[in-house]
């Protein structure tokens, strides 16, 4: 996890605490609205992501009013005072990191079986 939040923080520019707060609600999202198996592998290959997500996956009021799914989690990670660009660059630096360790196949799966999500990867 270290990992991750370093390259994310140095790369996309954001505070650590920031970047561990939305590696868990980012993954907390593809755990509900993902291809299981394939998510849960990536959750696998990042120590700490369980905790991360339990620690993040609350609902906030900003989340709800927008119901579930992609805008919920556009929502959350706004909340979190993260701008377009930024939630962009934090995807890409997470499928990256997923390749990485899984194969570019395991992570384009993720992404076409996760509805909406193909616009921010």
């Amino acid at each position: 996890m270290d990992e991750l939040i370093e390259q994310l923080s140095a790369k996309v520019g954001i505070d650590k605490t920031i970047a561990e707060k939305t590696v868990g609600i980012i993954l907390g999202f593809l755990r509900t609205e993902g291809p299981t198996d394939k998510v849960q592998a990536l959750i696998d290959q990042i120590p700490g992501a369980d905790a991360i997500i339990a620690a993040n996956s609350g609902s906030s009021l900003l989340g709800g009013l927008l119901g579930g799914g992609l805008m919920a989690l556009g929502g959350k990670l706004m909340s979190l005072g993260l701008g377009m660009g930024e939630i962009q660059g934090v995807a890409r630096e997470l499928f990256k990191f997923g390749r990485d360790r899984l194969g570019t196949d395991a992570i384009d799966d993720i992404i076409a079986g996760t509805p909406g999500l193909s616009q921010f990867a």
